[in-house]
């Protein structure tokens, strides 16, 4: 049969050139991390495949088929599986990504390969933001409406990001399904066939072994048996501590999705801490640079990596900066995630001993039919994903609508936000906020506009004279 085989396929001649290819140096656990990532991808794309069968991606379908599988003991352990293997693949591919920084396996003839190491990265951790949506529960909603927001406040690609992201005006049936299918097929696909060009490259090139630069006398290893060996058996210890993570701690589900619930406070995957973090520190007026230009140079940083780094040779002396920087970069990561998780909890805290927010207190009633109510119901249905239930914004990203001189000043230029949209930086009381309000007049009536002008002008404290239609249609 493997005769038969070799002769239509070269399958067997293929393996035999793959398993009996040559190790610089001998078989190394250092040499691991590949391996125990390709195997976590493998997990990914099975384990999810058996969930699409049981999803619903629906606005109204999304929390409920989630919460359905909780209540399947199977089920409920293959999502687990899920959850717990996508930190796993993201904390392998990080620390492949280390390894070969401090083996310098970067340097020619491998620049291409580390490259496409990089965008593997990239593309694990997108495949971890749009995941993290799906559930559809409190934390999805709000980490996700955040991480949106910040999208849009990229310079140029920014707005059409965010549109591309969220799929309309607010979050809703159309996001997940934006979500679900970067998710599930265009993700990846890019992995795949990112995955097959790095292991072509790397077959071309062989491992790079030991960073030392005499190698007369080193020892050549094979890598099977023995590198075969110490794969496979670090494989199986990571899907180990996935077994018992996902019966032990098994991920939890919040409360379905409810955008009205101002007080949630919501927390970021572990993998997104650090950023949270920078964000944090970041003062207001800076937070352009928090939120894209540091990340975005990282990246940048790394892809570049090969030229940035001038050394001659591999040797840990040669590229001793490149080691310093490296290391410093994990401290401020590793600081920046715990000041971060430090920061949510106490915020949760804080949230929990206030108990639920306060209801805002009526506003003046409009001159249209629907008076206050409907501009509370507009309000509530378009409008606090961004402004929040209490009119409070979010630092940084929307402004707040309490308080606001705009919103109780000149009604006309109130108006004209509301139906035309907002786009760039807008200033209340000496803080900078990136707006990106959308222009609500192809969606809502001028009736509903209306309703909710005087809403906001008249909530939270504010106080300001009714608008009418006839001011709507003026102004738009």
């Amino acid at each position: 049969m493997l005769t038969w085989l070799e002769q239509r396929t070269g399958f067997v001649s293929m393996a035999q050139d793959f398993l009996t290819e040559d190790i610089p140096g001998g078989a190394s656990y250092w040499y691991v991390f590949g391996s125990a990532t390709l195997f976590a991808m493998i997990l990914q794309i099975a384990t999810g495949i058996f969930l699409t069968f049981f999803y619903a991606p629906s606005a109204a379908t999304a929390w409920e088929s989630t919460d359905a599988m909780y209540h399947n003991g199977f089920q409920h352990f293959v999502l687990s599986l899920h959850s717990w293997g996508a930190s796993a693949m993201i904390a392998l591919v990080a620390l492949h990504m280390l390894q070969v920084i401090i083996f310098g396996a970067y340097k020619s003839p491998r620049e291409l390969q580390w490259i496409v190491g990089v965008l593997l990265f990239i593309v694990t951790l997108v495949l971890g933001l749009t995941g993290y949506l799906l559930p559809w529960d409190m934390n999805a909603y709000f980490a996700s409406q955040v991480a949106i927001n910040i999208s849009g406040t990229a310079p140029v690609l920014g707005p059409f990001v965010q549109q591309f992201l969220q799929d309309g005006p607010t979050m809703g049936t159309l996001t997940i399904n934006r979500f679900f299918g970067v998710h599930v097929w265009l993700m990846p696909i890019a992995l795949l066939g990112l995955v097959g060009a790095h292991l072509a490259i790397f077959r071309n090139n062989g491992p790079a072994g030991p960073t030392t630069d005499d190698r007369r006398g080193l020892k050549i290893g094979k890598f099977y048996p023995d590198q075969v060996f110490m794969d496979t058996a670090v494989s199986f210890f990571v899907f180990f501590i996935i077994i018992m993570l996902s019966i032990f701690l098994p991920p939890g589900l919040d409360a379905k999705a409810d955008p009205t619930n101002g007080a949630f406070v919501p927390y970021p995957a572990w993998y997104f801490l650090s950023l949270f973090g920078l964000l944090a520190i970041v003062p207001p007026n800076l937070e352009l640079v928090g939120t894209i230009i540091i990340p975005t140079l990282a990246i940048i940083a790394l892809i570049l990596l090969p030229w940035l780094d001038r050394s001659t040779t591999r040797s840990y002396g040669s590229r001793a900066p490149v080691l310093w920087i490296t290391t410093l970069a994990i401290i401020g990561v590793v600081g920046l995630s715990i000041s971060s998780q430090i920061g949510i909890v106490a915020k949760q805290q804080a949230a929990a001993a206030a108990g639920p927010a306060p209801a805002a207190p009526a506003p003046a009633a409009s001159a249209g039919p629907s008076g206050a109510d409907h501009g509370a119901k507009v309000y509530a249905a378009n409008c606090t994903t961004c402004h929040g239930a209490a009119g409070a914004g979010v630092p940084g990203a929307f402004s707040p609508l309490a308080g606001n001189p705009f919103v109780t000043g000149d009604k006309n230029k109130v108006i004209k936000v509301v139906a035309k949209g907002l786009h760039g930086q807008v200033s209340v009381k000496g803080l900078t906020y990136n707006g990106q309000m959308p222009a609500w007049s192809g969606t809502l009536s001028d009736q509903d506009i209306t309703d909710v002008v005087n809403y906001i002008r008249n909530s939270w404290g504010n106080n300001a004279p009714p608008v009418t239609m006839v001011d709507v249609n003026k102004a738009k």
